[in-house]
């Protein structure tokens, strides 16, 4: 978390844009749809509002694992370009692994809880090991593999902090008592938090990694 945090003060000025920049689109094309085809846009817009998700941490990924040499070599257009051919792939992982964890949360909340920690590495594992969608889940879960309280205590940390930034910004929307004021908030809330989120699961892959190769890497 520390090393996460340390990372985004040295680089929010190049995560920051990056997240701003998909979910001003992602906004935009939902609205858009509202518009256009009614209630079935409203839906459609909330899947592709949900697969969003997942496009934004391909892009951080790809984002951080650029900047780890200390400045940043890619435009973000360079780094979207890059997500482009892996978007099917992060969106069918990440509504597969969304509806399960949502469901094992929704009933029986210890297997949505285990679900989300062994398959918290997905996005990296498809971004920066080029595994498809069936082989991220396995992936993720052999890294996690004797880990699962330190991934777990990860979650804990990072959806804490973005609880309270929630509070905080729902007060600052509360103020201004308007839906204009409502979107903008919520956009300004998700730029801001996802890099640090992004940063946070991402280091830990980078952890395990290390933990797994060290053995190899000491003989």
């Amino acid at each position: 978390m520390s090393e996460a945090w340390d990372a985004y003060r040295a680089h929010w000025r190049h995560l920051i844009p990056i997240a701003f920049v998909v979910y001003v689109l992602i906004a935009l094309l939902a609205v858009l749809l509202a518009l256009v085809l009614g209630w079935i846009g409203v839906v459609i817009g909330g899947l592709i509002g949900l697969a969003g998700v997942f496009w934004i941490q391909g892009a951080l990924v790809l984002a951080i694992e650029d900047v780890r040499d200390g400045r940043a070599d890619l435009s973000i257009r360079e780094t979207l370009d890059r997500v482009r051919p892996r978007l099917n792939t992060l969106t069918v992982a990440g509504v597969l692994a969304a509806f399960a964890v949502g469901v094992g949360l929704l009933l029986f909340v210890v297997p949505g809880l285990v679900l989300l920690t062994i398959w918290l590495l997905i996005v990296p594992v498809i971004m920066l090991e080029g595994a498809g969608v069936i082989r991220s889940f396995g992936r993720s879960r052999e890294l996690v593999s004797g880990h699962g309280w330190s991934v777990f205590g990860v979650i804990v940390l990072t959806l804490l902090v973005l609880i309270l930034i929630e509070i905080i910004a729902g007060i600052v929307a509360g103020v201004f008592d308007s839906s204009v004021a409502d979107v903008v908030v919520d956009i300004a809330t998700r730029t801001l938090t996802a890099p640090f989120i992004a940063l946070a699961w991402t280091m830990t892959y980078y952890h395990l990694r290390a933990v797994e190769t060290a053995p190899a890497s000491a003989t």
